[in-house]
């Protein structure tokens, strides 16, 4: 009867269990993991080197737990009939002083560690030479500012390998945080305040980021991507970043998608250098440098740009931006003109 009754649960269950797997898969395809463990950066690298030594005394206690344990039910346990022993283990001085100097010990030994790298992290200044970018929290996007430049972007965050990057926390709402697993530990944004952190990228690539803190329907889709450049390539693309706009060819499509634009609510909310002075969402001048849009869940592709400016509620519940009613050509021309502002 057991038996039958553990095969018919196991089998109403597996459908279910197979299903999960498929999910975490198809997660795990779709985007690649945030991985703390890959150390990318020299705060990083400070971090995982602290979580290598805490797991190792954690083992340290697991082992002496264990040895404990087997002694007491095997060697020191008192079975029936056996005469109790003259002495107990609260006459032990010695073994109470182990027990309690013992965990005292342990933790002093993590704790120095984890105060040298909040120390280490924490400067009252930027380092010298190091790059500043200012953070702007927004639900649900993030938006990029580089001090002493026309610069501004949004979702994207260049920066050049081997130099000091200091960063700039501020939001423009409610609590967020800013969390790069590759290249740093969380930093939480809050309203009135102005946290820092810094970091040195040692790799070229691609990171993920994503806010960490809740923050309202759509706090699972603010995220962000962070490429370490060579200092050749963000030198190149600091150059294309501060010129203007691409102005469309007289005629084009791209060219009546800028008359459509101009004339549209976009105006009110998103800049465009020399064409709109908009202050509510993502600053669009170069929108076709980046990979990805509405806070870096979309590829930013004609196919994706056009379903999210046809309804972007749809696609991120909560999102602040309106359906513009576009349809047809006026659809197809106004992200013909977005994917040419390179």
């Amino acid at each position: 009867m057991r038996a039958r009754f553990a095969r018919r649960k196991f089998s109403g269950l597996a459908p279910l269990g197979l299903a999960l797997t498929a999910v975490l898969a198809g997660c795990q395809k779709a985007n690649p993991p945030m991985d703390t463990l890959a150390p990318k950066s020299d705060f990083a690298n400070w971090i995982y080197g602290l979580f290598v030594e805490v797991t190792a005394w954690d083992l340290f206690i697991l082992l002496i737990v264990v040895v404990a344990f087997v002694l007491a039910v095997f060697v020191f346990s008192r079975r029936d009939g056996e005469a109790e022993a003259a002495s107990t283990v609260h006459t032990d001085m010695r073994l109470e002083l182990a027990w309690t100097l013992g965990p005292a010990f342990i933790l002093l030994m993590i704790s120095i560690p984890t105060i040298r790298t909040i120390f280490r992290e924490e400067l009252p200044a930027p380092p010298a030479n190091s790059l500043k970018v200012s953070v702007i929290a927004h639900q649900w996007w993030w938006e990029f500012r580089y001090p002493g430049t026309s610069i501004v972007t949004a979702n994207e965050l260049h920066i050049p390998e081997h130099r000091p990057i200091w960063v700039s926390l501020r939001t423009a709402d409610v609590i967020h945080s800013f969390w790069v697993p590759a290249l740093g530990g969380k930093r939480d944004v809050i309203p009135g305040q102005i946290n820092h952190l810094w970091f040195i990228a040692n790799t070229p690539g691609e990171y993920y980021g994503q806010c960490a803190e809740f923050c309202g329907d759509s706090h699972a889709n603010m995220r962000f991507r962070v490429f370490v450049d060579t200092p050749e390539q963000f030198a190149a693309w600091e150059k294309n970043q501060e010129a203007g706009p691409v102005q469309p060819a007289s005629g084009t499509a791209a060219a009546k998608g800028a008359a459509i634009f101009a004339n549209s609510p976009c105006t009110a909310c998103h800049t465009i250098t020399g064409v709109s002075k908009g202050y509510i969402g993502p600053n669009l001048t170069h929108i076709a440098t980046r990979t990805t849009i509405a806070g870096a869940i979309m590829k930013n592709d004609p196919k994706d740009l056009k379903a999210w400016i046809e309804n972007p509620d749809a696609l991120k519940p909560g999102a602040n931006m309106p359906t513009l009613g576009l349809r047809g050509p006026e659809l197809d021309n106004l992200v013909a003109y977005l994917e040419s502002l390179k």
